[in-house]
């Protein structure tokens, strides 16, 4: 098996796990599964008690999301399977906390429904998203509203805010911190989004039990004919051994800048001059400008904010002690993804032409975005969930129509009155039926990726095949003109040039030697004269009483042995002189 080396920490918070975490392998093939077993109910998670209660622990052999990271059980695929794991049940197989998508600092129950905070404010969500219709649940508080437990002295007490909150939405902060959730406090009776509290309802305290009902339009489908559009089903995710457990990590979605944007108090452009804070000493004048009377004003030349879409007629409402709160929010934010810009899309597209890509970001629907339950403890806090069917104090048949008309005694009573509102227990089982219709789709996607790539490689490899096949004709068609050009050639050994370290040709072919001979000679002393050895003599006999007499070189074109060929000068006596 291949181990798998996180990305480094991006802007969009894809960062590295601790040092100390094992390391996680990357289930790759179907040969790294033969020896697991076949599970559809995952082995995790492991319970660890922890000293100050016997009812809550701490969590063990299961993946918590952090770091941009996203964890959910995985198991291995049956034989003839193209994709190595698919999606199974972590026990209870019920509505409850999830155990990946919580604070490291909240404990839990066995059953996942009592949760205990430790440090500061932390959260969790539920294991099912809420992404149409209308459900209700209720949260009783064991500890809440400031109270101390006997081996807490910290000043502040134990607190509880209770919500709804999207994915995006931080864990290690409280429901309501930003536009992604929605949230409603126990010490003031306030709610609060955007970390802005608002004046809401009646506190609440240790003791009470908190009616959450959320309201949700049916969910928009795609457009069939808009391969950009977010509301697209389409899952981002890998395999990979987590201690001994497989389980599915994914990139958690990104914070949008339109979003982030929603957090600024000022209303003033960013792109300003920063000045340090002013002292928490009262000042009884005018206070100074914040801006600099020499600043100049920055134009914003980033890129244009995307609209932040609604959910038409999504309202969000709570109850304590059956008694309702009204309306505490509505027209919610839009749980799916904005669209993504085209630069931005050649953009992912470029880089991920320059590698591969463990993990990509995904700017459409992976089958998990909605609203989720979300429970926010601080310091010691505890709470325990009633996902339904049976409720404490259960709401009215038509919850819409009493938010609508709180004072009609009718809507809130009324004998066998058909029920508009769902338990939020029935919603687990429908997000499981929904996670394994996905996984069929994503089987018969890797069919069909799968069959590509084979015809991609069948295809590479019969061009290899023509490739070799014309590479070795080409070779046997320079061998076969070698060959007859050896054929054509003379038979005759090679002649040795006369010079010392001559080069040796041919008959045929040996151009004349460079050796003096009679003819070279000649040519020497009367190159371009019309001289020759033939016609010389005779006229040196008229002209000179001596005459040149030339001795031809050895019959076998070579001076003797270490002697220079020099042609020999016989001088002759003029007419008329005799010899005495």
């Amino acid at each position: 098996m291949l181990k798998r080396k996180r990305a480094e920490k991006t802007a969009e918070g894809t960062g590295s796990p601790a040092p100390s975490e094992p390391p996680e392998v990357l289930l790759t093939s179907r040969g790294d599964l033969s020896t697991r077993p076949v599970l559809n109910i995952s082995r995790g998670p492991s319970f660890i008690p922890i000293a100050e209660s016997e009812t809550f622990f701490k969590t063990d052999n299961v993946g918590i999301n952090r770091h941009g990271f996203r964890y959910s059980p995985a198991g291995i695929n049956p034989k003839n399977c193209y994709l190595p794991c698919r999606t199974i049940e972590s026990n209870p197989c019920s509505y409850r906390i999830s155990w990946e998508d919580r604070s490291s600092y909240i404990y839990v129950s066995k059953d996942g429904l009592k949760l205990l905070g430790s440090k500061g404010f932390r959260s969790a969500r539920g294991n099912a998203p809420i992404r149409e219709g209308k459900w209700y649940m209720e949260v009783k508080i064991l500890r809440g509203g400031g109270e101390h437990s006997s081996e807490d002295s910290r000043r502040d007490g134990s607190h509880v805010r209770l919500g709804f909150g999207r994915r995006e939405a931080p864990l290690n902060g409280p429901v309501g911190l930003d536009g992604y959730s929605y949230g409603y406090r126990d010490k003031t009776g306030e709610k609060v989004t955007l970390s802005r509290p608002r004046p809401y309802g009646r506190e609440y305290h240790s003791g009470d039990v908190i009616g959450m009902y959320i309201s949700l339009p049916p969910k928009r489908q795609p457009d069939p004919k808009d391969p950009n559009d977010p509301a697209r089903l389409k899952r981002e995710r890998i395999a990979i051994d987590l201690k001994g457990q497989e389980m599915f990590e994914s990139l958690e979605y990104p914070q949008s800048k339109e979003m982030i944007a929603l957090m600024d108090y000022s209303g003033k452009p960013t792109e300003t001059t920063s000045l340090p804070s002013s002292s928490n000493k009262t000042v009884t004048g005018k206070l100074p400008e914040r801006t600099p009377a020499n600043a100049k004003k920055v134009k914003d030349t980033g890129p244009t904010l995307r609209p932040l879409p609604t959910l038409p007629e999504s309202r969000i409402a709570f109850f304590v002690n059956g008694e309702c709160q009204g309306i505490a929010f509505q027209d919610l934010y839009d749980y799916l993804q904005l669209r993504a810009t085209a630069s931005s899309r050649r953009a992912k597209g470029k880089r991920a032409r320059e590698g591969v890509k463990e993990h990509r970001e995904n700017p459409f629907d992976d089958g998990t975005l909605g609203y989720y339950p979300f429970i926010s403890l601080f310091n010691n806090a505890s709470v325990e969930l009633n996902p339904g069917p049976d409720f404490a104090f259960p709401p009215p048949p038509d919850i819409d129509a009493f938010l609508n008309d709180p004072s009609s005694p009718n809507v809130a009573k009324v004998e066998g009155a058909e029920r508009t509102w769902r338990p939020t227990c029935e919603r687990y089982e429908e997000f499981m039926k929904e996670q394994w219709e996905l996984d069929v789709v994503d089987e018969e996607e890797a069919k069909v990726e799968a069959t590509r790539i084979a015809e991609q490689e069948k295809i590479e490899a019969e061009k290899r095949k023509q490739k070799e096949k014309k590479k070795q004709q080409a070779e046997a068609r320079k061998r076969a003109k070698l060959q007859a050009a050896g054929s054509k050639e003379p038979s005759e050994s090679l002649v040795n040039s006369p010079l010392k370290h001559g080069t040796s040709y041919p008959p045929e072919s040996r151009p004349a030697s460079p050796a003096l001979s009679h003819t070279h000679y000649s040519d020497v002393q009367g190159m371009q004269s019309g001289y020759n050895s033939e016609t010389g003599d005779a006229e040196m006999d008229n002209e000179e009483r001596g005459s040149s007499v030339f001795e031809p070189p050895p019959s076998d074109g070579h001076a003797p042995t270490g002697h220079s060929w020099i042609p020999s000068v016989d001088y002759k006596d003029p007419p008329g002189v005799e010899e005495s």
